[in-house]
């Protein structure tokens, strides 16, 4: 029996395999990886009956165009994301997240871009047929590693596919909306009190915008610069995912997933966690401002994050 795979007619613009990402590493200077937007990853394979850890396509901006080879799949797609199913037919049906559709051999699906947000999911039943690297399928462009020889998807390259026997029409969906809240809440960063107190202050209360300078590595934001009292550079220390650094030049930089595992730059503040997926969402040009929360009020506010993950998952299942 021939294997089935998807034919990529068109990559779009920064489109890679993802997951969970990989554990533990950073001592070797690898670091996590994994989907931008986790929930709406994990939304993604509960839509088409995978383990929530099973690997996805991530998009951003503009999609991919597939067209499905030797057989028949489950998929759902995740996001604020507009794409349309070209059926056998001819007839070209608009498609709606949070859903679970059946493509058929020779179909298509267009994902024509995301419209208010980054990054987008699309998950397919059984799941896709990868090698992994260090227990993860999480593609690090900046690194090489992962699928794909570690790079994104090209066109005219194949996407294997597990065979399923399991492929049948479901109404599985969810009635889920993206936040759009642009305030994001951290907590205060270990150098914080490198930066004055008029620096300290504007970083609470004033906009700052999002650059053109952002990518799966970090985000780039310009606004009132702010002033470091003490030294510039420091001993290069461990970082995470949502650290706020701020170079010389005081415009801060939020670090993503596939950030640099140490650095030497003072860090002001960092995200909090229930905040990640809202981060890497947000698109060039918006405004945003941040909020200062107790570790706490950090704690809680993750467990009520989890708890919502959860019902909509419940609701799937």
């Amino acid at each position: 029996m021939s294997e089935t795979f998807f034919e990529i007619l068109r990559p779009g613009i920064n489109t890679t395999i993802q997951d969970y990402g990989r554990k533990y590493l950073y001592h070797i200077g690898i670091t996590v990886s994994g989907a931008m937007d986790l929930r709406n990853h994990k939304f993604a394979n509960a839509l088409v009956s995978n383990n929530t850890q099973e690997a996805t396509i991530e998009f951003a901006y503009q999609g991919p165009l597939l067209k499905l080879k030797n057989g028949k799949i489950n998929f759902a797609i995740t996001g604020d994301v507009f794409f349309k199913i070209l059926r056998k037919n001819s007839k070209v049906e608009e498609g709606k997240c949070y859903k679970n559709y059946v493509l058929e051999e020779e179909e298509q699906i267009d994902i024509i871009s995301t419209k208010n947000s980054a990054y987008g999911y699309l998950a397919i039943g059984g799941g896709l047929k990868l090698k992994s690297f260090w227990d993860s399928y999480s593609i690090n462009t900046k690194a090489n590693i992962g699928p794909n020889n570690g790079k994104k998807l090209s066109i005219n390259e194949k996407i294997q596919i597990k065979n399923t026997n399991k492929v049948q029409a479901s109404d599985r969906k969810i009635d889920y909306k993206n936040e759009s809240n642009n305030y994001i809440r951290v907590i205060k960063g270990t150098n914080f009190d490198y930066f004055s107190a008029e620096s300290q202050s504007k970083f609470f209360k004033e906009e700052y915008s999002i650059t053109n300078l952002t990518d799966r590595m970090g985000m780039r934001l310009k606004g009132s610069t702010l002033e470091n009292i003490k030294s510039t550079n420091i001993k290069s220390e461990g970082l995470i995912k949502g650290v706020i650094q701020v170079p010389a030049d005081g415009n801060p930089i939020i670090l993503l997933n596939d950030h640099g595992t140490i650095g030497g730059y003072p860090k002001i503040a960092v995200v909090i966690s229930a905040d990640l997926d809202k981060v890497s969402q947000l698109t060039p040009n918006t405004k945003i401002k941040f909020k200062e929360v107790s570790l706490e009020d950090a704690e809680n506010l993750f467990k009520s994050y989890l708890s919502e993950t959860n019902k909509y998952l419940n609701e799937i299942n």
